[in-house]
């Protein structure tokens, strides 16, 4: 068997934000005004440092308006709150996203809580969480958590239909497994959340045409366990000791079984700032009437 395709996740990421530009550029010029996306950071995780320094010049490349708060460490609860509900009051942001994760001394799920849902562009405040389990809203016009709609446009970059697909998702995480679970049920697939204590999950992921890898483990789906043909998106980013990052999905193995796969890096990571400047056209949309 030939070996599987690679799905060019950097490409497909690039063809995404030109769009996204395209469309920006047109609001500009019908009523002089952009998107805004706001991102909060506390603290100095180099790592975080890191990430939002490139959403930062990728909302600016594709036309936006982008502001990065940058709070210290030792930031109280109380005055994150108060940041949040300053941004929340402001016309002039249509996205707000608070860099993850926090300092332990802050509580996650209030602070996300504080959060407009309507500006919500990680997508996930409870109100989009619910709204997304609903079914009843088309994605599109939802805030839905970028890296599982970056996966979901990945897989359809090589399978234009998914209906009647058998798919597992490892890994049942609010981030990524539980929402690209909900996604693919809306595609028509038949879903199947497994995670590192299903029994025998080897049998259960030789079954599936899709292979959503989600769990957070260094190559921990083997390639004997992917069905012949399958597609497999592998979220995992793992920093090995040597310092190469690595997926959750054994490659070298898998990529000799698999029908498609996302190599890492260069899949699905790409895809998740794309997204999130997909969710800030589609919250100033919404929040604009547009």
């Amino acid at each position: 068997m030939p070996q599987a395709r690679l799905i060019d996740g950097k490409a497909i990421a690039a063809a995404l934000r030109s769009e996204i530009a395209a469309e920006v550029a047109g609001i500009r010029a019908a009523s002089g005004k952009v998107p805004g996306l706001h991102v909060v950071l506390v603290g100095d995780d180099p790592a975080s440092r890191v990430y939002v320094a490139s959403k930062e010049k990728l909302a600016v490349e594709v036309g936006m308006n982008s502001v990065a708060h940058r709070l210290p460490a030792e930031t109280t609860q109380a005055e994150l709150l108060a940041k949040l509900a300053e941004l929340n009051a402001d016309d002039t942001v249509d996205g707000i996203l608070v860099q993850l994760p926090l300092p332990k001394h802050l509580d996650t799920a209030d602070v996300i809580d504080a959060i407009d849902p309507a500006k919500d562009v990680d997508g996930l405040h409870p109100l989009n969480a619910g709204r997304l389990a609903g079914g009843k809203i088309a994605p599109e016009q939802l805030l839905v958590p970028c890296t599982p709609l970056g996966s979901m446009l990945l897989l359809k970059s090589v399978l234009p239909a998914l209906s009647g697909l058998e798919a597992v998702v490892i890994g049942r995480s609010e981030l990524v497994g539980r929402p690209v679970a909900q996604l693919l049920l809306q595609a028509d697939c038949t879903v199947t959340i497994a995670h590192s204590r299903t029994r025998d999950l080897a049998s259960v992921v030789r079954r599936a045409d899709i292979v959503v890898a989600a769990v957070g483990r260094p190559g921990f789906v083997r390639g004997e366990w992917i069905k012949p043909g399958a597609t497999v998106i592998d979220v995992g980013i793992n920093r090995l000791p040597d310092g190469k990052l690595t997926g959750d999905v054994a490659f070298a193995e898998a990529v000799e079984i698999a029908g498609a796969i996302t190599p890492v890096p260069g899949g699905v990571g790409p895809m998740t700032i794309a997204c999130l400047l997909r969710n800030t056209l589609t919250s100033f949309k919404a929040r604009r009437g547009g």
